[in-house]
C-alpha cells in the first residue's frame, strides 16, 4: 500500500478542523489549506493553483469546502486538481449546489420530491402567484447558507410588502409553499452510498428555521429506507460524494429543502454522540484508495490496448447453496462486493432454466 497525502481546503471552521484532525489518523500527511490564500492562474492552456503565491503541491486526496461566496474559486480549483487527486465534489457542483434555483431545476430532473417552488421575473407575475397560493409561504434568495436569506410570510399583505422591497433592491428570489412541521426538519449526512449520520432539528420558539446556526436543537433520528434513498439520490444528482441533505417530513413523505456542500458537523456530532468527522475521514481514505487503484487499472488497460492484447475481465466462481426468502433468491454478500452493483444501478437480468445472469446496463 502506497503512502497517501491529503489536503483539506476550507475557511478554517471548527467543523473543518474536526475533519482535518481525523484525516490525520488515516493519511500519511494532511495539509490544512486556507481557501482565502489560494488563487487560480490561466497559463500555457491549463489552470495552475497557487498557494501563498507558490505552486500547490500534489495530493492523492483533496477535500474542498467553502461558502457560496467562493463557488467560482472552488470550481476552478477542482477543475485543476481532479485529474490527479480524488475530490469528493465535482467542479460544476460548487456552482449548482450553492444556487437554490439551479439545484431545484436539477433535482426536478431526477424526480426528487421537493416543496412546490415558483420563480418569477416580474412584480406582476409574482403578485399573481401570491394571489393563488395557500399561506403561509416561504421566500428565499437563490444564494445563502445556514438559513440566511429565508423569509416567512403569513399573508398576502406581508408577502406583497416583502416582494416590493425585493424588486426595489433588484434581488432575485424564489416563492415556496410552506410545509407545516412544527418547526422541525431532518438533516441527513451522506457519504457515497450511505447516510452516515442523521438528526431531527427543532427550531427555537418564535423561529421557523430549524438550522443549528439559527438556534435550532438537534436530536438523533433513524431514517427509513425511503428517506435514506432520497438523501443519497439528491447527493448523487448534484455530483457530491459528501454532503448534507435537509428534508421536511410531510404527509406525502420526505421533501428535500436543499443540499449543503460544506455542512457543519458539530450539531450532528453532539446529537448522535458519535464521531461523525471520523466517518467522513475514513470515507475519504477508502475512496482515495479506490480512485488510485482504478487509475492503475486504466493505465494497464491502455498498455494492453497499445500492444494489441485483449484484456479479459477476472471471473469468480462461488459454490453455495441458494438461500430463499418469500420465494425470492438472495445472493451471498460476496456477490455484491465483487460485482460492485448497488441499488441505484439499472440492470439487465437474463433468465433461463437453471441459470441467472445479472449485468449492469
Amino acid at each position: 500500500m502506497f503512502k497517501m497525502k491529503a489536503a483539506l481546503i476550507s475557511l478554517g471552521s471548527r467543523s473543518s478542523l474536526m475533519i482535518l484532525k481525523e484525516m490525520q489518523g488515516y493519511f500519511e500527511k494532511v495539509d490544512n489549506i486556507d481557501l482565502r490564500d489560494l488563487e487560480v492562474n490561466l497559463g500555457n492552456g491549463r489552470l495552475n493553483v497557487l498557494y501563498d503565491g507558490k505552486q500547490l503541491l500534489e495530493y492523492d486526496c483533496v477535500y474542498a469546502r467553502g461558502s457560496f461566496r467562493y463557488a467560482p474559486l472552488l470550481k476552478s480549483i477542482t477543475m485543476s486538481l481532479s485529474e490527479k487527486s480524488y475530490m469528493p465534489i465535482k467542479a460544476d457542483t460548487f456552482i449548482i449546489g450553492h444556487d437554490k434555483l439551479l439545484t431545484h431545476l436539477l433535482l426536478q430532473q431526477f424526480k426528487i420530491p421537493m416543496p412546490t417552488t415558483y420563480l418569477t421575473s416580474s412584480p406582476i407575475a409574482a403578485k399573481k402567484i401570491l394571489s393563488e397560493v395557500n399561506y403561509p409561504i416561504v421566500l428565499k434568495f437563490p444564494k445563502g447558507t445556514q438559513g440566511k436569506g429565508v423569509m416567512f410570510a403569513e399573508s398576502f399583505a406581508a408577502a406583497s410588502s416583502m416582494l416590493d422591497a425585493l424588486f426595489a433592491l433588484k434581488q432575485p428570489f424564489l416563492i415556496q409553499e410552506y410545509i407545516e412541521t412544527e418547526g422541525r426538519d431532518i438533516r441527513a449526512l451522506v457519504a457515497g452510498e450511505h447516510v452516515i449520520a442523521s438528526m431531527r432539528r427543532r427550531a427555537v420558539r418564535g423561529e421557523v428555521r430549524a438550522n443549528i446556526h439559527a438556534g435550532g436543537k438537534g436530536e438523533p433520528c433513524m431514517l427509513d429506507d425511503n428517506a435514506k434513498n432520497i438523501a443519497i439520490l439528491t447527493a448523487k444528482s448534484i455530483g457530491a460524494d459528501i454532503c448534507a441533505v435537509d428534508m421536511l417530513e410531510s404527509p406525502k413523505g420526505p421533501l428535500v429543502i436543499e443540499p449543503n456542500l460544506s455542512p457543519g458537523i458539530r450539531g450532528i456530532t453532539e446529537a448522535m454522540n458519535a464521531n461523525v468527522a471520523d466517518k467522513i475521514a475514513k470515507y475519504l481514505f477508502d475512496k482515495t484508495q479506490e480512485y488510485h487503484e482504478k487509475g492503475k487499472e486504466k493505465a494497464t488497460s491502455e498498455i494492453f490496448e497499445a500492444l494489441g492484447i485483449e484484456e479479459k475481465p477476472i471471473s469468480h466462481q462461488i459454490i453455495s447453496n441458494l438461500e430463499f426468502r418469500a420465494d425470492r433468491i438472495l445472493l451471498p454478500k460476496i456477490a455484491t462486493q465483487i460485482s460492485k452493483l448497488n441499488s441505484s444501478d439499472e440492470a439487465v437480468i437474463k433468465i433461463e432454466s437453471g441459470r441467472v445472469i445479472i449485468e449492469r446496463m
